[in-house]
Parts: structure tokens; C-alpha cells; sequence
């Protein structure tokens, strides 16, 4: 593509010769030409002088730069665009339903649906047009899948799912799977029936290996636009609001409730039955025991706001010093009290 069909297609605007092709993006550094590559943060502003790109994306046009610029309101945004642009279409190889697919025979699957050899759909399944479904993906009886999906290859969805269109389901990914139920009887744990559901809505991704339970009664629900990586653990019963995102390792225990644009980083841990407010920020390895409010950013283990952590961190490394200086401040007590006794006693 031209660098002016490029700018175009962003909605922004050329500074140097718009001519030029772009065969990919790369990143700043390594660039060859042909290329096209952007700058979003200063610390990175030093490799202009250097970069081979043929052209970068910036979001305030650069002075004295003989590099061609698409000067765009917000430039990583606007790559992210460009890898969209310039994406392989990879699934392009899964042409219609492969005859060593297994597909029951009450299965409603749109013609426009791609199913790889050593897929399972199971009985009353239902898919939308415009779905990809790669091998050893399993869909058991009464799922349903939206259009323009990508199921990748090991997904397992349970019986009675729901999931939306364009929802992107990662490598061995579990929807659907028990949750963790057991009831104390007599020194040993009875199993508690989970005959809920996951419902996935429309615009959401699901990390590699990352688990959805449904729910011990109605749906686990995650809603429009989430984002969950990489071994992601949803309990039975969790309501996760529209637009969340959980970095990996992350995990949420039953029946708690997310608002939207929750961000929750690695490795973070939300216990049962609470409610976390809109917009609240989870930082990595913290451990949220309570409710949260709107807007609320924590971290550490028990959670608290940020601002408190930092403190309360700060003040830990002057710690072995304060225990020497309060026993220091014992001791003397200790001497001028016996002191005192000691006189008090003579007289």
C-alpha cells in the first residue's frame, strides 16, 4: 500500500512523499525500509535518527525529520490499526466442513461456517456464519456460537453455552467447565450439581488455557468488549462487566460481580460475593478481600488504595531500624525506672 492510502485509511495526514509503499509494519529499531513503524513515547524518540522504517506514525508532527510522518491523533492506536491492515489471513486454509469433522445431525450450521478436520459439534449446536472453528475443538449439545467467530484448536465449550459474534476463543481455552461446588456431609465433600451456563458476549477474547466455569444455578456472564489472557481463572456465578481486562494468572471466585473497564493486572486475586465498581484498577499480585468502590486503584495483599500501599511499602525498609531505636528506648526506660525504685526504696 502507498503511504497516502495508508493515511487515508487512518484518518490522518502526510508530511514527506506520499507515494512511497509499505510492504508491513515493524517496531522503531529494528525497521528495514518499506517498512512503516510509529512513535507513541518519548523514551523512544531517539531512534528517528536511526530507524531504516520508511515512514513512521506519530501523534505530533516531527521538525527536521527527512522520515515521511502520517501525523494521526493518536499514534499507537493508529498501529494497532496498521497490524490490523496488514494481518495474513490465516485462516484462509479452512475451507467449508472437513468430511472428517464430526457434526450431528441436529446441528444447525450456517454455509458460510469453516469446521477442520477432528472438530466435534454435537447435538442441537448452533453456529453463525462467518465462524472458524480449527481441529480438536469440541462444542457439546445445545451450544450456541454468533457469527464471525474463531475458535482455535483444543477450545472446549460445554453443554447449553452461549457465546456471542466476533468473540475470539485462544488455544485450549475451557467454557463451560464445573464449577467448584462441594458441600460437607459426614467427614466427607458431596459434589453440588452445576447445571448453570457460561454466556460470552459479543467482542470478547479469551486467553490460552483459561477457564470460564458455569454457574451452579442461571449463567456465568462475561460481558461485551472483555479481554481475558492467558490462564485466567472465572469462577461459577461471576458476573465480569463490559470492557474488562485480566492480565494472566489473574483469578475471581464465585458469584463476585464486576462493573465495566475493570483492569486487573497478573496474578491478582478477588475473593467471592463482593462488587467491584466501575473503572477500578487491580494492580498485579494483589489480593482484593472486600468491596470496591467506583474509580478505586489497588494493590498489595490485602488490598489497599494505591496511595496507602506506597506508604505503608516505603516505611517497611525503615523498619529494622525503628525496632532498634524503640528497644533502645526500653532499655533506658527500663534503667531509669529501676533507678528510681532503687532510690525511692532507700529512702
Amino acid at each position: 500500500m502507498t503511504l497516502k492510502e495508508i493515511a487515508t485509511y487512518l484518518g490522518g495526514y502526510v508530511v514527506g512523499d506520499d507515494s512511497i509503499f509499505i510492504a508491513g509494519p515493524a517496531k522503531i529499531e529494528s525497521a528495514k525500509e518499506g517498512e512503516i513503524t510509529f512513535l507513541s513515547s518519548l523514551k523512544y524518540k531517539h531512534f528517528l535518527t536511526s530507524t531504516q522504517a520508511s515512514a513512521v506514525i506519530v501523534d505530533t508532527k516531527q521538525e527536521n525529520l527527512t522520515l515521511a510522518q502520517i501525523v494521526v491523533p493518536n499514534a499507537y492506536v493508529a498501529f494497532v490499526m496498521v497490524l490490523k491492515l496488514f494481518e495474513p489471513q490465516s485462516h484462509s486454509y479452512i475451507q467449508g466442513i472437513s468430511d472428517q469433522a464430526f457434526v450431528h445431525s441436529t446441528a444447525i450450521v450456517d454455509p458460510d461456517v469453516h469446521i477442520a478436520p477432528l472438530a466435534y459439534i454435537g447435538p442441537n449446536v448452533k453456529i453463525g456464519s462467518g465462524t472458524v472453528i480449527y481441529p480438536n475443538v469440541s462444542l457439546l449439545a445445545e451450544v450456541q456460537v454468533g457469527q464471525d467467530c474463531i475458535i482455535y484448536p483444543n477450545v472446549s465449550i460445554r453443554e447449553h453455552c452461549r457465546i456471542g459474534s466476533r468473540v475470539i476463543l485462544q488455544n485450549g481455552c475451557v467454557i463451560g467447565s464445573d464449577g467448584f461446588g462441594h458441600a460437607p456431609h459426614e467427614g466427607a465433600y458431596i459434589k453440588i450439581p452445576q447445571i448453570g451456563n457460561v454466556i460470552i458476549e459479543d467482542d470478547v477474547e479469551v486467553g490460552a488455557n483459561t477457564t470460564i466455569d458455569r454457574a451452579t444455578l442461571g449463567s456465568t456472564i462475561v460481558k461485551e468488549g472483555t479481554k481475558l489472557d492467558n490462564l485466567v481463572q472465572i469462577a461459577h456465578n461471576v458476573v465480569v462487566g463490559p470492557h474488562t481486562v485480566m492480565a494472566a494468572q489473574s483469578g475471581i471466585a464465585g458469584s463476585t460481580e464486576l462493573g465495566e473497564h475493570i483492569t486487573i493486572g497478573g496474578q491478582a486475586a478477588i475473593t467471592g460475593h463482593i462488587k467491584i465498581g466501575k473503572n477500578a484498577i487491580i494492580a498485579a499480585q494483589s489480593g482484593v478481600t472486600k468491596n470496591l468502590d467506583e474509580n478505586a486503584v489497588v494493590w498489595g495483599t490485602p488490598a489497599l488504595p494505591l496511595r496507602q500501599r506506597k506508604k505503608i511499602d516505603v516505611s517497611l525498609k525503615y523498619l529494622p531500624d525503628l525496632l532498634k531505636r524503640v528497644q533502645k528506648l526500653e532499655d533506658e526506660i527500663h534503667k531509669h525506672n529501676k533507678h528510681t525504685y532503687n532510690e525511692t526504696d532507700g529512702d
